[in-house]
Formats: C-alpha cells, sequence, structure tokens
C-alpha cells in the first residue's frame, strides 16, 4: 500500500495591518471657523469648472443659499476673495475663481496629500 503524504496546510500569516486603516481629515480653521476643507475645496474647483455657483451647487446635491454661505465664510476669512462675479454678455455673466482661490485649492489638495501620505505610513506601523 502506497502511503500518501499529505502537504501540511499553513495559514497565510496576517501582515499587522491587515483589516486597518488610519483615517483622517484636514480642515483649515480661520477666525471665524472653517475656512477650507475637502467640501469646500471641491466646490470652489467646481465653480472654476462651471463659471458658476448654482450649476457647482448642483452638481454637488447642495443648495444654492449653502454654497454661497460657503461661499461668503471663505471670501470674508480670507486677505482677499476667493470667487468674483462676472457681468453678463453673451454667457450671461457667472462666477469665477480668483488666483486667490486657486492658490486655496492648491493649498489645501497639498495638505491632504501630506495627511494621506502620513496616514498610509502609519497604517504600516500598525500591530495589533
Amino acid at each position: 500500500m502506497k502511503k500518501t503524504t499529505h502537504k501540511k496546510r499553513t495559514k497565510a500569516k496576517k501582515t499587522a495591518t491587515e483589516g486597518y486603516h488610519c483615517h483622517g481629515r484636514a480642515w483649515v480653521e480661520g477666525k471665524d471657523g472653517t475656512f477650507i476643507g475637502y467640501g469646500r475645496a471641491v466646490l470652489l474647483e467646481r465653480i472654476r469648472d462651471f463659471g458658476s455657483i448654482s450649476k457647482a451647487a448642483k452638481s454637488m446635491e447642495m443648495s444654492y443659499k449653502h454654497a454661497w454661505d460657503l461661499l461668503d465664510s471663505m471670501n470674508s476669512q480670507a486677505k482677499e476673495p476667493l470667487v468674483k462675479k462676472v457681468s453678463g454678455g453673451r454667457g450671461g455673466g457667472g462666477t469665477q475663481l480668483t488666483e486667490a482661490g486657486e492658490k486655496a485649492i492648491n493649498a489645501f489638495w497639498s495638505l491632504h496629500a501630506r495627511l494621506e501620505k502620513f496616514l498610509a505610513e502609519e497604517t504600516k506601523k500598525l500591530e495589533f
């Protein structure tokens, strides 16, 4: 009778971080509360893309009033306005992002990227 050899089954060793991830959120506080965070940065980008507060708000499923309140808060806390109204013409006018608005978006996404990198590095260190 031939003896059958069975390979010993071993469970794959789990890595220390399997199933765990560090998460975090970044926002910048100003003198009157939140200046910019993820949602506000996206709102500014959508205004740049659509040229309209109304269209930007709609694309985010946000009311125009809420979008306007967020912009008003950011503009009142900033050294320079982040958005400006553009008068009529063939397209009917709209809203434009200013250079200060572009700087605010870039600064926030830079901060966000550094936070994501930090969280990924910290996730690698988890040992439970």
